[in-house]
C-alpha cells in the first residue's frame, strides 16, 4: 500500500461496523477495502442489493488505517481486487 493513498470502506449507517470478511466462520475479520469509490459501489449493487440504504462508503486515508485496525480488532485488510467476483487479498497488519 501506498504512504499517500486513499481508500473506500462500507460502513453501516445503524451501527456503524464496517464490512468485514471472515475467511473462517469464527475466525479473524479482515477489514473490506476497496482502491475505488465505484468498485465499493458495485460490491454493494452485487452482493447487498436489498442494504444498500443502509451502508454507506467512505474514504480513508492511508494514515488513518492501522488505528482503525487496532481500534476495530481487525486483524487485517481484505484488498478488493475485483468486486463482481469478488476476489480478495488478505494482508495482516504487521
Amino acid at each position: 500500500m501506498m504512504f499517500s493513498e486513499t481508500y473506500y470502506v462500507l460502513r453501516s449507517q445503524q451501527d456503524g461496523q464496517y464490512l468485514a470478511a471472515r475467511p473462517d466462520v469464527e475466525g479473524d475479520r479482515y477489514l473490506l477495502l476497496f482502491t475505488e469509490h465505484f468498485d465499493a459501489l458495485s460490491y454493494v449493487n452485487r452482493f447487498a442489493e436489498d442494504y444498500k440504504a443502509q451502508i454507506s462508503v467512505e474514504s480513508l486515508a492511508t494514515p488513518s488505517l492501522k488505528p482503525l485496525l487496532q481500534r476495530w480488532g481487525y486483524v487485517g485488510f481484505a484488498l478488493v481486487r475485483d468486486p463482481l467476483l469478488p476476489r480478495l487479498e488478505f494482508l495482516t497488519a504487521t
